[in-house]
């Protein structure tokens, strides 16, 4: 098991040590047993890599199961478009709308060449993601590189007050996280996502450790007042504090993966 977060992770089944027969099976089981004893939901995605079985745990969140077979992987992906790639931000994404390339399928078409000469040491991971090819292990011993939460909701939300308060919800969890953590970090990220994936996130930097609960909750509502009024309403909020202590600059300044206090996700294979 590779964990995420405190609530995601990817879990390589290849070895069916329960002889239960079925990833698609065992998370099933998982989720019931998530929801019967903490009564949270939980979205689950079963393929054969993770980055297909990323994507796949995204496909129905907050509550769902999404199932991508061998052999399925490069027209799921196809379908999709390429501002959901694990690794393609903002900046990414519109770069590639800029090149005409807006889907999985648009992407395929471009020649590794080509997509070096515009995107250098991403490019080969772009070309077999477009393809449906990931060659990644599942690492039990990944390094720890941020600490957030996140919260999906059932129906898009657009209402300042609405989205300040389930900010403070948010800050609550999180920050609660952090203490349990022992974590300190000078960043701090607040993510906002609407239904159709575009996702839009300020960050805010500190020449030192954020200092405590009030700190990080200031930062997080001068982040989201920058933000309002929303252009469309939002089906996800996050936020996260990274740039850890102990950690190198260069390695700690993205968000990182938040965790998803309103449910959970699963990635299998």
């Amino acid at each position: 098991m590779e964990p995420l977060s405190l609530d995601e992770a990817y879990l390589d089944v290849t070895e069916d040590v329960r002889g239960i027969g079925s990833a698609t099976r065992i998370a099933q089981l998982i989720r019931a047993r998530i929801r019967a004893e903490t009564g949270l939901t939980a979205s689950a995605g079963v393929s054969y890599n993770k980055f297909i079985a990323k994507l796949a745990s995204d496909q129905n969140k907050p509550d769902g199961l999404c199932v991508i077979r061998p052999g399925e992987g490069a027209a799921f992906v196809a379908g999709l478009p390429v501002k959901r790639f694990h690794g393609v931000g903002p900046k990414g994404a519109e770069k590639m709308a800029a090149l005409g390339i807006h889907t999985g399928a648009d992407l395929r078409e471009r020649t590794l060449p080509e997509l070096r000469q515009h995107f250098g040491a991403q490019a080969d991971y772009l070309y077999r993601a477009a393809r449906g090819i990931d060659l990644r292990q599942v690492r039990a011993d990944r390094p720890r590189k941020s600490v957030g939460g996140e919260r999906t909701f059932h129906h898009d939300l657009s209402s300042g007050p609405v989205l300040r308060e389930t900010l403070d919800d948010i800050v609550d969890i999180v920050w609660e996280r952090i203490e349990r953590a022992r974590a300190e970090g000078r960043t701090v990220t607040l993510k906002l996502r609407h239904s159709d994936f575009t996702t839009l996130t300020r960050a805010r930097s500190l020449p030192r450790a954020v200092a405590g609960k009030a700190e990080f909750a200031a930062i997080g509502h001068a982040l989201l007042a920058e933000l309002l009024p929303l252009p469309q309403p939002v089906r996800l909020m996050g936020l996260t504090l990274s740039a850890l202590v102990g950690e190198e600059p260069d390695k700690a300044a993205g968000a990182g993966d938040p965790v998803n206090p309103g449910g959970g996700q699963l990635s299998l294979w």
